[in-house]
């Protein structure tokens, strides 16, 4: 949405408002003012004309203008009905120099998780990419992607769900019972191109099960409705948003949040690793976002692999 759209908007937030005034406020013609408000209303808000002037009386349900307005957090927003993949457009629009920008769809044809993996992404859930430039070194691109993880955490305890992080980058709903750690909620993706020491573009991709019937979803996932009822997306997209924008520059922040909201931590586990099985209590992870694992032989660093929760450390 362009600056004198946003201030025409924000404007009729505060209605009503006449169509000269508008027009002496922003330094624009009548007839642009009255092209503004015919743009807001195609964006699904519901505009109303009256004797003294124009009102905002409703919001779209969702969309780029939706999530924008009232979005505390200097994001630009690009909203697809469906795309194949919100990672394949946000890495275009990464090339061509983009910052700061969302990719949201309502439902993705080729979502897809790590390691390759098909990512259910019908429609109802939250399917969202982030453009960003960070300066900082390749090697501590992995704290987006843990500040990626908390934030989305927090968007659904704000939406009612128990919810917390599964290593490496899940978010799920606990339960005792399951080898996983819990039903899985959403994930995050993350892809970088760049150099040695800088960074050019990063991308994190999160994928929640939110407005979505369990029975649309694959294998032990669940849903922000199956956990706790219907969910406004616009507000989950708006407060995941504003949480990440709160937590990337601040890298003692973004381990203490994700420590604290940590299923894996305090857990026996399993790590099926390129180099074989790692066994042992989960004790901390590290700023590249590995995992610390004490095993019998000692503390192992695991960078990647599958986690499963075998059962609580002793005394935790």
């Amino acid at each position: 949405m362009n600056e004198t759209r946003r201030a025409v908007l924000d404007a009729l937030a505060d209605g009503p408002v006449a169509g000269p005034a508008l027009a002496d406020e922003f330094g624009i013609s009548r007839a642009a003012v009255w092209k503004h408000v015919e743009a807001l209303r195609d964006a699904g808000f519901e505009v109303e004309s009256a004797s003294d002037g124009y009102a905002l009386a409703g919001l779209p349900e969702y969309g780029a203008a939706a999530v924008e307005f009232g979005l505390d957090a200097p994001f630009d927003v690009e909203y697809h009905d469906a795309v194949a993949s919100t990672n394949d457009r946000a890495r275009e629009l990464a090339s061509e120099g983009a910052s700061d920008t969302v990719v949201l769809a309502d439902r993705q044809t080729g979502g897809r998780g790590r390691r390759g993996r098909e990512w259910s992404s019908p429609s109802g859930g939250v399917w969202l990419s982030l453009v960003l430039r960070p300066d900082v070194p390749p090697a501590r691109v992995p704290l987006v992607t843990l500040a990626a993880a908390v934030a989305v955490t927090d968007a659904a305890r704000d939406a009612g769900v128990d919810a917390a992080i599964k290593w490496p980058n899940d978010c799920i709903v606990p339960r005792r019972d399951s080898e996983r750690g819990g039903d899985k909620l959403a994930g995050v993706l993350t892809e970088m191109e760049g150099e040695a020491s800088r960074v050019s573009w990063a991308v994190v991709g999160v994928g929640v099960n939110a407005d979505v019937n369990p029975d649309e979803l694959a294998g032990d996932a669940t849903s922000v409705r199956a956990e706790a009822g219907g969910v406004d997306r616009r507000a989950f997209v708006q407060r995941f948003l504003e949480r990440f924008d709160e937590l990337r520059d601040d890298p003692d922040a973004i381990l203490g949040a994700w420590r604290e909201r940590a299923a894996t931590l305090g857990q026996r586990v399993r790590v099926d690793t390129a180099d074989g099985d790692v066994v042992g209590d989960a004790v901390d992870v590290t700023e590249h976002g590995a995992l610390v694992v004490e095993t019998d032989s000692g503390r192992e660093v695991v960078h990647a692999g599958d986690c499963q929760h075998l059962r609580p450390v002793d005394g935790a």
